[in-house]
This record gives C-alpha cells, sequence and structure tokens, in this order.
C-alpha cells in the first residue's frame, strides 16, 4: 500500500499593515536611540524595550505556512523570517464535515455561520484558488482556510473522497 504524501509551502503576502508595524517598530526604536543621546539617557530604556519588540514582532511578519499531508493526517506549520518553525495546527480529514473551495456553492451553508471560527493559513491573496475545511477543533466548529496545489488537492481528495471537492 502506497502512502498518500504532500508537503506545500505558501508564503504568505505582506500586509500594509505588516510594513506599518515592521517600519514604524525601526524608526520609534532610531528616535528613541537618538532621543537618549541628545536628552536624557533614560530614554535609552525605552530604545532596548523597542529593540526587544523589534526582535520578537519583525519576524512575525515574514510567514510561511508549510502544509505536510501523510494519509489523510493534515499538519500546518508556520515559519517566521525562514528561522524559527511553529505547529499551528493538526487535524485529520477523515473528521472534517467537507472540504472545498470558498467559492464552491456546498461552502454556501457555512459562509452564513458567523460564530464559526476562520482561521487562515494561505497566502492571503483572493485571487488563488483557497480551499476551506470545515472541521471541529477544541470543540468549536472551525473553517481553516488553505491553498493547496494541484498534486495536494488530488491527495486530500484520494484520502476522503466524499468529503472533499475539487470544484
Amino acid at each position: 500500500m502506497s502512502d498518500l504524501y504532500s508537503e506545500l509551502l505558501v508564503k504568505r503576502e505582506h500586509t500594509i499593515k505588516d510594513s506599518f508595524v515592521k517600519y514604524g517598530l525601526i524608526v520609534l526604536t532610531a528616535i528613541a536611540v537618538i532621543a537618549g543621546l541628545i536628552i536624557t539617557p533614560l530614554i535609552w530604556i525605552v530604545a532596548v524595550a523597542l529593540g526587544i519588540a523589534c526582535y520578537f514582532v519583525i519576524p512575525k511578519t515574514d510567514v510561511e505556512y508549510e502544509y505536510l499531508f501523510i494519509n489523510g493526517d493534515f499538519d500546518i506549520d508556520m515559519v517566521m523570517a525562514k528561522t524559527k518553525r511553529k505547529r499551528v495546527k493538526s487535524f485529520k480529514l477523515s473528521e472534517a464535515d467537507l472540504a472545498a473551495p470558498l467559492n464552491s456553492h456546498r461552502m454556501d451553508y457555512y459562509n452564513g455561520n458567523q460564530k464559526m471560527k476562520v482561521l487562515d493559513f494561505s497566502s492571503g491573496n483572493s485571487e488563488h484558488k483557497r480551499f476551506g475545511i470545515i472541521t471541529r477543533l477544541d470543540g468549536e466548529l472551525c473553517k481553516i482556510i488553505l491553498e493547496p496545489d494541484e498534486k495536494l488537492a488530488q491527495a486530500m481528495k484520494n484520502s476522503a473522497p466524499s468529503k472533499v471537492f475539487l470544484d
């Protein structure tokens, strides 16, 4: 028996918010350092705090999602600044209610649910073909948004043909 295996790396596109956060923190840190030199050295405490914030926040503006699909088990990792990796979600496709493109008529029933938690692990570009997977995570109904390529979509379809729709 052959294993169904597929792996894909999807880079999240930069948003204006990411740019404001990234460059805003850098500018504020530089201003605090200069003010510490000119006005009073006590402002360096603020500069150090901003520098520490830069260290933790800036890598989160450069994100890639790695999808790993093995025999119905789906793992999603977040890779920040190509250096830090964090497992964000794991689920079984067999336990999902539905997996279909976001613009499919099969998603109409779920798109109206305002209480559903939405987790977006795609590039964020609405022009790309994105899929929604409806499943229960931690006891609540969730829509997980992914951006699979043809190979990954076909592996998902072969794993759970009654739940995955490629239309």
